[in-house]
């Protein structure tokens, strides 16, 4: 699934959406708890200095001080600075209530077949009362209760309400996908489930605490960053507190309340106030593109990764190897041999057979013909003779490994020979030549990164049909972007160096592991991350658990096995495996934005300081002047218009929080050299025209 299409299913904003609006306007009254507001150190600050201003004006209405009127306007844009800041986290954390709400109800409302002794006598029970190892029963219309795995069955089972997906999918006892979810819905048939999840952490569980927020926890960039806006508040805390004195040695005097709103409009509000809205839309934007986030840290880490280790099968290739070529000895027709191949592979249900059916018929016109019309008897692929085909009246036909092939043609020739046989004992002759051209063949389509599946009719070879992976389409385009952005892409396969190879090529892939083991994959990841890399890799299976837990980002495939599903630190709900990209995609968009949005804020700043530092101290020192460059109309409007101006620009930045910046495949440099001119110089330019805007309807109402 390309990136475009994911993002068409994100909304631009939600801020209309009153189902997300109203809540979150509650909400930001509920966070003024101090408690709570600690958590942002800058904002903090500010509920401090707005209760302390709030404090000196009731004492100066009470006394009868003056400029009151100009005292409350500061006052109450100090109030909406630290709402609006509340409201942009508030906004980001709505976006998941309405899906935490519909997890609760399938949670909570789910009744189980708890079975009782080896048969299907069951009794009804809550699906809260569940416990490990307890095995359930569970048919076409009932919902699953609890995580678990199919021990006895096969059924349809639709996991729209996890997934988002209306496709049904198909689970099954052994396997890699024998792993169900509370919640889902079988459609067909029946399956025995043994639940493997406690109550309270099941994956429903904690997808609700997740898509709540209840379990995001800082990031190290975030602590640092919050680390680092701390600071700046301290150092203007003491600039702050200093000029009084020089007012004072100027002969004059600036009171608590202008100090105040000097304060609040130099620190770095603007980003104290969507840093965590930041955080949190980064997660929920995972969540909207069906990949649960475990953790802040996940997210972030998938932005920063240095090396992407794909799958080979379903990642970077359809899956299914499909037939694209019939290649005879010499003797036999392409004809010939694209028929025997089809009629081996009539009642064959594997992908793979199912292509060789498809191709005979395009290819020659040949159409598929019904067994019961053959009466024939199909020969099912076993793991001991490694070939499959169909014995039909006198005539058999098999297809399969070349060696397995070779030793079945070989063995009924011996017998031939044994028996007397003479036409049999004078093909052996033949075969043998046959078997050098067979081999020849076969070695060419393996060099060529392909499969070669040979095909024998009554003892004789006829040739070998070519099996391909199918490399995706723009996948190569896809690697070439990741190169870009000096991601260093590592194709994972168990196929022999000489197909993967081909593969690779093909694919645009960096490198490649071929015949990899767990252990391989593991060394490879410990490997690359001793070099100080970040690593991200995408598994579904137990075999790929050991490394989804030492990738910085293990995502795991929601259909993969429990054991992948408990090592990774991401879950694909939709089991996409190139939704790997995405993910790193994602990442990076969320330290862009955050990147960008510290830019804007530090330059806003600077704006600011020639808004208001000048229309105070321009009575003292008239030298000023010359900075003066806005021209405001009265020291009251200006500190009137930056802090107003302060309060409007976090409502204004909280949809380009929330939707991310727009994210681009470029390199650090350039990355820098945009933001800059974008967020650094648009953060100098926006507040000159916003706080003269401002100043010019202050002005004009006469509010200073």
């Amino acid at each position: 699934m390309e990136t475009v299409k994911l993002q068409k299913k994100v909304k631009a904003s939600t801020m209309l959406d009153a189902k997300i609006l109203l809540p979150a306007i509650k909400s930001s009254f509920v966070k003024l708890d101090p408690r709570l507001m600690v958590k942002s150190p800058v904002m903090f600050v500010v509920e401090i200095v707005a209760a302390l201003t709030t404090v000196i004006f009731i004492r100066d209405l009470v006394t009868g001080g003056a400029n009151l009127a100009f005292t409350f306007q500061i006052i109450l844009w100090l109030w909406f600075t630290v709402l609006f800041a509340n409201f942009a986290e508030a906004v980001a954390e709505g976006r998941g209530k309405a899906q935490a709400e519909s997890l609760k109800k399938t949670r909570t409302e789910s009744q189980a077949k708890l079975l009782e002794g080896s048969g299907r006598n069951f009794r009804l029970v809550p699906g809260t009362a569940l416990k490990v190892g307890d095995i359930v029963l569970v048919e076409a219309g009932d919902n699953i209760p609890s995580d678990g795995e199919v021990i006895e069955g096969v059924a349809s089972v639709n996991e729209a309400a996890i997934t988002g997906e209306s496709a049904p999918v198909i689970r099954e006892s052994g396997g890699d996908r024998s792993a169900v979810t509370g919640g889902t819905q079988v459609l067909s048939d029946w399956i025995r489930v043994r639940i493997t999840a406690a109550q309270g952490s099941t994956f429903i569980d904690r997808m609700i605490k997740l898509v709540e927020g209840a379990e995001r926890q800082k990031t190290p960039n975030e602590i640092a960053l919050n680390i680092l806006l701390a600071g700046l508040t301290i150092i203007f805390v003491f600039a702050t507190v200093t000029i009084p004195s020089y007012a004072a040695y100027a002969g004059g005097a600036i009171s608590v309340v202008v100090l105040v709103a000097l304060f609040v409009t130099l620190i770095p509000t603007t980003i104290g106030a969507l840093l965590s809205a930041i955080g949190i839309a980064g997660m929920d934007r995972l969540v909207r593109f069906n990949v649960l986030a475990m953790s802040g840290r996940a997210v972030e880490a998938a932005g920063d990764v240095d090396t992407l280790l794909l799958d080979k099968t379903g990642t970077i290739t359809l899956g299914n190897r499909q037939a694209t070529a019939f290649r005879p000895i010499r003797g036999v027709s392409e004809q010939d041999l694209a028929d025997a191949a089809q009629l081996a592979s009539l009642a064959d249900e594997t992908p793979e057979g199912r292509s060789i059916v498809v191709l005979a018929k395009e290819k020659y016109g040949i159409r598929g013909r019904e067994m019961h019309e053959l009466n024939a008897t199909f020969v099912p692929f076993t793991a001991q003779t490694r070939m499959s085909g169909i014995d039909a009246g006198s005539s058999s036909v098999r297809k399969g490994a070349v060696d397995a092939i070779l030793n079945y043609v070989n063995g009924g020739t011996a017998q031939a020979v044994a028996s007397g046989n003479a036409v049999r004992a004078i093909q052996a002759n033949v075969n043998t030549d046959a078997a050098r051209e067979l081999q020849a063949i076969s070695d060419e389509i393996s060099k060529e990164g392909g499969t070669p599946l040979a095909v024998a009719k009554d003892g004789r070879l006829l040739g070998v049909i070519h099996l391909k992976d199918i490399v995706k389409g723009g996948i190569r385009e896809r690697f070439a972007e990741l190169r870009r952005m000096g991601i260093r892409t590592v194709m994972i396969t168990g196929d022999n160096p000489m197909t993967a190879a081909a593969i690779a090529a093909e694919a645009g892939v960096d490198d490649f592991l071929a015949q990899a083991t767990p252990e391989d994959k593991l060394k490879l990841i410990r490997d690359e991350q001793a070099k100080g890399k970040l690593v991200a890799m995408c598994g579904d299976g137990t075999n790929d658990a050991p490394a989804l837990a030492q990738a910085d980002v293990g995502v795991a495939m929601n259909t993969g096995t429990q054991a992948a599903r408990e090592a990774g630190n991401m879950v694909d709900l939709d089991s996409n495996p190139t939704k790997l990209i995405e993910v790193v995609e994602i990442g990076k968009q969320l330290l862009m934005t955050r990147g960008a949005l510290t830019t804007f804020s530090i330059a806003n700043d600077v704006a600011k300081y020639f808004a208001i530092i000048p229309a105070m101290f321009l009575a003292f020192y008239p030298q000023l002047e010359v900075l003066n460059i806005m021209q405001l109309s009265s020291p009251q409007s200006a500190i009137l218009s930056a802090i107003i101006f302060n309060a409007l620009i976090i409502i204004a930045l909280i949809p380009l929080a929330l939707k991310g910046v727009a994210y681009r495949a470029v390199g650090a440099g350039a990355l820098l050299r945009r933001n800059l001119l974008i967020y650094g110089l648009g953060g100098i330019i926006v507040p000159f025209i916003g706080i003269k805007a401002i100043d010019l309807v202050v002005s004009a109402l006469g509010l200073a």
